[in-house]
């Protein structure tokens, strides 16, 4: 590990005392440290420099450190940014965040805060108890060495596979992401690979040797939710017969995964909001708080901003988690990638239970298997597939070996806007064009096109977000996504749904 020494350190402020309180702080640390007083003085000494990081006030005279953080990330320079916002302007941050800082830190800055978060950068331990990064030395890969060629690719990344543009826009954003303290909301249906994708982002981090804890929120009955977070003290309640810590001690220097997070109860949630806000946190029975050094990804099959206007959700705690937005798409919006994703999983598998070298699916069953809709996505195709390898008698799988039945099958295809306008005029002026009394011909058509009409007017009236769009059906987006798939009313390659974007 480096010795304080061989770090250099820009601080930019424009008032004298300031700079000089961060000056005398990161001295003492052992850092080499220099400092500017604006945008364009600061620039002038990284022209003729590099540093290990630069500290930057949000409002200088002749700019704002977004500005400063937008020269580093054009230039490619590869200086970790630490931004200091006014106190309570979360807006800031999260714009700071999403302008490629590694961290923030509010004003009044706590000094030991300072510190920790500096030394979390250039991943070290700091002299103080503020906090530890296990990764130390472990330096943060960036979109200069780590691209998505495959024969470059991060280990981590591997392992999300598939070549389709949405996958690669996955890729790119863990590559970007990884490299901040930016909380990171990871939102797709179930069985998409989520905590893959939150996994891959730890690994690509700083912090890749430094734990990584994931908790589902919607596991942990309520009234033991506060202990199993923050740990708790001997004696605190009954049956609380030594110290322990939570998930959030557990996490130290590394990355706390809050999977299925629109799972946690509201009172949770306020607790959850003051640990990120504070980095500090209280054992349950403890009087006194400690500090903490977690980076938080998050992760949900909900529309948060929907929870958030039902109430369910408390926005200030979703602004804090949703600064980066990661959606992962269903395996029917992607099922070019099923022969990729077949292969890895088929390896892992056929590698856990010894069978070298792994089958493969004979293009019969590939052909069939690429119709399905896959109402579980990736995690249902890896138990057809433990099914299939465990049944298959030949080198190759064959279509029965999967063991679907015919019925299952729907027109996966898209159906573009055009279609399902015409389809749903159709269906008005046959509903009411029918004499009354009149009986038609073929129930189940009338029926279907009835109800393939409901759905498109449901999902017309509330932006195509199918959460939204069932719930005032009286559906569950379960229920939603079957209805859909049986019909053929599928459009999220052409309307995005509200909470869609990547950012």
């Amino acid at each position: 590990m480096n010795s304080p020494a061989h770090y250099s350190l820009l601080v930019v402020d424009d008032e004298p005392d300031l700079r000089t309180l961060y000056e005398l702080t990161l001295l003492r640390e052992g850092y080499d440290v220099e400092s500017a007083s604006s945008v364009d003085d600061a620039w002038q000494r990284l022209s003729s420099r590099t540093y290990s990081a630069v500290i930057t006030d949000m409002r200088l005279p002749d700019g704002s450190g977004l500005d400063l953080l937008r020269r580093l990330e054009q230039a490619k320079r590869r200086e970790k940014a630490i931004v200091i916002t006014a106190y309570g302007s979360a807006e800031g941050a999260v714009e700071a965040l999403k302008a490629g800082a590694f961290d923030y830190l509010t004003k009044p800055v706590d000094l030991r805060q300072f510190r920790g978060v500096v030394a979390s950068a250039l991943g070290r331990t700091p002299s103080t108890p503020a906090g530890r990064d296990a990764s130390a030395g472990a330096p943060a890969r960036t979109g200069d060495d780590a691209g998505t060629d495959p024969g470059r690719m991060h280990p981590a990344l591997s392992r999300l596979a598939g070549r389709s543009q949405a996958m690669q826009q996955v890729r790119s954003m863990v590559e970007r992401v990884a490299r901040s303290m930016a909380p990171v909301l990871v939102q797709g249906e179930s069985g998409t690979g989520k905590e893959l994708v939150a996994r891959a982002i730890h690994a690509c981090s700083a912090r890749s040797d430094a734990p990584f804890i994931a908790v589902n929120c919607g596991a942990i009955p309520e009234q033991l939710l506060e202990a199993e977070f923050f740990g708790y003290r001997k004696g605190s309640f009954t049956g609380a017969h030594e110290d322990r810590e939570g998930f959030v001690q557990a996490a130290q220097g590394g990355t706390l995964f809050l999977d299925e997070i629109g799972d946690l109860p509201l009172a949770m949630q306020s607790k959850l909001l003051r640990v990120i806000q504070e980095r500090t946190v209280r054992p349950v029975g403890a009087v006194t708080e400690t500090p903490i050094n977690v980076r938080v990804v998050s992760a949900t099959h909900r529309d948060l901003a929907s929870e958030v206007h039902e109430g369910r959700f408390r926005q200030d705690l979703y602004y804090r988690l949703n600064v980066i937005q990661i959606r992962v798409p269903a395996l029917r919006e992607r099922i070019d990638d099923l022969p990729a994703i077949c292969d890895l999983v088929l390896a892992r598998i056929a590698g856990e239970a010894g069978i070298s070298p792994p089958p493969r699916l004979s293009a019969q069953a590939m052909e069939r298997l690429s119709d399905y809709a896959f109402p579980g996505n990736v995690r249902e195709l890896e138990n057809l597939l433990h099914r299939a390898l465990a049944l298959s008698t030949g080198e190759a799988i064959e279509w029965a070996d999967l063991g679907l039945p015919d019925d299952v099958f729907v027109d996966s295809g898209i159906v573009d806007l055009d279609a399902l306008h015409a389809a749903s005029e159709a269906a008005r002026k046959v509903v009411a064009a029918a004499p009354a009394g009149e009986l038609p011909t073929d129930l189940v058509a009338y029926l279907d096109q009835v109800e393939r009409d409901i759905l498109i007017r449901a999902l017309e009236q509330h932006r195509f977000n199918r959460t939204a769009a069932g719930a005032g059906l009286g559906l569950s987006l379960r229920q939603m996504r079957y209805r859909m798939a049986r019909l053929g009313v599928n459009v999220a390659d052409h309307v995005g749904e509200r909470g869609d974007s990547a950012f």
